[in-house]
């Protein structure tokens, strides 16, 4: 697929967008069915999937997504379980990304009028995740969203702007509630000396 951020395409019913996301769907089925011990396997799948997968990506079943090749995920990725892209734009997450269960990032969105709704229309912009990222379980992030490097988003946020490096944001809308500090670092006691 090779449309441009925010003009409206057919995506109902273009044969060759359909066709795409069948494909797609055929590799989430596999992926999905998979034994949790096939880990090879999995990866296999994975990467033929996906656009770009880094080092130790790992995506927990279910997952679903619309093209697949729209995704990029950076080194150290974890996505946990439940999680939907739809990825008619580029969806790019850093490094050192971890994306809690039941999560959806939505780069498509539909016209407000009902006329061009009813013909398949839509249009969509892309998302931006970046390095060192936390997103919390049940958000939504919705098409155009940029969140910064080293930032958190708290469970069941609706993300509609972009979130700046370094803060945590929560919320619906979400909003930033403050900057990660130092004092951040000793919140919470090590098992392990770092």
């Amino acid at each position: 697929m090779n449309v441009e951020p925010g003009v409206l395409y057919d995506a109902n019913y273009d044969p060759e967008l359909v066709a795409e996301r069948i494909a797609a769907k055929e590799l989430c089925f596999e992926l999905n069915n998979l034994r949790p011990s096939m880990t090879m396997k999995r990866e296999e799948i994975t990467r033929r999937l996906l656009g770009k997968a880094g080092v130790n990506c790992y995506i927990e079943s279910p997952f679903y997504c619309d093209y697949g090749y729209n995704i990029e995920v950076g080194d150290n990725f974890y996505m946990n379980v439940g999680c939907i892209i739809l990825d008619g734009a580029r969806v790019t997450f850093g490094d050192n990304v971890f994306v809690a269960p039941h999560c959806g990032f939505y780069t498509a969105g539909h016209p407000l009028d009902h006329e061009r709704r009813n013909l398949g229309l839509e249009y969509a912009l892309p998302i931006t995740i970046g390095n060192n990222v936390w997103i919390g379980g049940h958000v939504c992030v919705l098409p155009g969203v940029s969140i910064g490097d080293n930032s958190v988003i708290g469970a069941g946020s609706v993300v509609n702007k972009d979130i700046p490096a370094g803060v945590l944001a929560a919320g619906n809308p979400c909003r930033v509630i403050r900057e990660i500090n130092e004092a951040d670092r000793h919140r919470y006691p090590n098992i392990i000396k770092l």
